[in-house]
């Protein structure tokens, strides 16, 4: 009788299995990698309408000189041309600098910068920093904005 009644006790006893356990963190990793991708993809979303917002902020800064100056500053000048006050072309710039310092990127970039003198076209390469590209690694530029 007590062999039978330790047989019982060992039969009743509660667990997981080593199986039941894989399954449980096979689950658990894969909504991790999922919730890893879309927070990744909102983080690159905000980085890019971080740096629009950017683009439109400069963009503003550059209009204002257009209106004290006559012109946009030169690709040659560049968006320094906003941190110093011109030469003698420009008669009406006001006693602080456009810009206090040189706007980078979300992605830790300098713009890209180009003009004639009548327009500019500002520009962020991105998450990859290369002209170019798709999807979260596109150009952003002043031209879409």
């Amino acid at each position: 009788m007590l062999e039978n009644k330790n047989f019982k006790m060992i039969t009743n006893q509660k667990g997981m299995t080593l199986i039941e356990i894989m399954i449980v963190l096979v689950i658990i990793a894969t909504m991790g990698t999922v919730l890893v991708t879309q927070v990744n993809k909102q983080l690159e979303k905000g980085r890019m309408n971080q740096a629009k917002i950017l683009i439109a902020e400069v963009g503003k800064n550059l209009d204002q000189y257009n209106l004290d100056c006559g012109a946009y500053p030169t690709t040659d000048q560049g968006i320094n041309a906003l941190l110093t006050p011109p030469g003698s072309g420009c008669a009406n710039w006001g006693p602080e600098p456009y810009l206090k310092k040189m706007p980078k990127d979300p992605w830790n970039s300098e713009l890209s910068y180009s003009s004639d003198g009548s327009k500019y076209i500002l520009k962020s390469y991105g998450k990859d920093k290369k002209e170019g590209g798709d999807g979260y690694n596109r150009d952003i530029s002043s031209e879409d904005l």
